[in-house]
């Protein structure tokens, strides 16, 4: 295995996940309106990457109805620089042409470490998911987007709890990286993984890839989203993903809670002296807004 850095980084970029993986399990549904102050508070904070929305079907995630509304109202009423740091969830070839027609400059795209949960989440096995991927994100890169990418369900199954084989997360993640995506989020989607098995697959993970084009996406179900967090920063990673006031969960893995809060995640930074250019103060009342909606 490869030896783990010990030294903490100077710096981090958070990429705050709430608008989209957050929302998307809530059971109430969030208005137009409800959507964008959300979003323009977050930009407030500081927040440089701000996932706002998914062009994915209604049927399958209600709550992401009218991300193509709120890509126009946000585009009518944000400044450039900042409606730049906006980005959506693409499933395919007609998920893009919507993002390409929504004017927004950053995308995503999401697959996993395991088939059976690959299956319940978008219908196909890994493989399959990857070789509908290569040309949207070859036509996505052809329009100047940048692309990253989620691997969900990489530490533990949630249909049965297995542990996932680093391997098969190393080859998922080359996979993607050999695509064009310049970034892949690795992620506990259970919430379940222990700072050891994240500090083996991460000394796994970095024989075959760069620190640098990593990023961790950790929930919070067990309350060991810091502990892992840690550990990915002894490790050389210096992007994490979070949500305000901690929304999420995944409707395809039962038991699994919220993510990572991003107030929780910056008042630990901000005390290690790891610097994030994110206001503390600013996402506390953000969280505390949340909360009371």
């Amino acid at each position: 295995m490869a030896k783990l850095p010990s030294s903490w980084p100077a710096s981090v970029s958070i990429v705050e996940v709430g608008p989209r993986d957050g929302l998307q399990n809530e059971a109430r549904l969030w208005s137009l309106c409800e959507k964008q102050q959300l979003v323009e508070k977050l930009l407030g904070c500081g927040l440089k990457t701000i996932e706002v929305g998914a062009f994915v079907h209604p049927d399958r995630v209600p709550q992401m109805a009218n991300s193509d509304a709120l890509i126009a109202a946000l585009r009518e009423t944000l400044p450039e620089n900042d409606f730049s740091k906006l980005s959506a969830l693409v499933p395919n070839k007609r998920g893009l042409d919507r993002a390409l027609a929504s004017g927004i400059k950053k995308i995503a795209i999401f697959t996993a470490a395991d088939d059976a949960f690959n299956h319940a989440n978008i219908g196909m096995t890994v493989s399959e998911s990857l070789e509908l991927y290569k040309p949207v994100v070859k036509s996505a890169l052809s329009h100047g987007l940048l692309v990253r990418g989620y691997i969900s369900a990489a530490f533990v199954t949630p249909q049965d709890r297995r542990r996932v084989a680093p391997k098969k997360l190393s080859d998922v993640t080359q996979a993607l990286i050999t695509m064009g995506v310049h970034e892949v989020s690795i992620g506990d989607t259970t919430g379940n993984a222990v700072a050891s098995q994240v500090e083996e697959t991460l000394s796994e993970l970095l024989i075959k890839v760069p620190a640098n084009t990593l990023a961790m996406h950790f929930h919070d179900t067990d309350g060991f989203a810091l502990a892992n967090t840690v550990i990915a920063l002894q490790a050389g990673i210096t992007t994490f993903d979070s949500s305000v006031g901690g929304l999420g969960g995944c409707p395809y893995a039962p038991g699994a809670a919220g993510n990572l809060a991003t107030e929780k995640l910056i008042t630990m930074l901000d005390r290690m002296s790891i610097k994030t250019a994110v206001n503390t103060k600013l996402v506390d009342q953000v969280a505390h807004w949340v909360k009371s909606m």
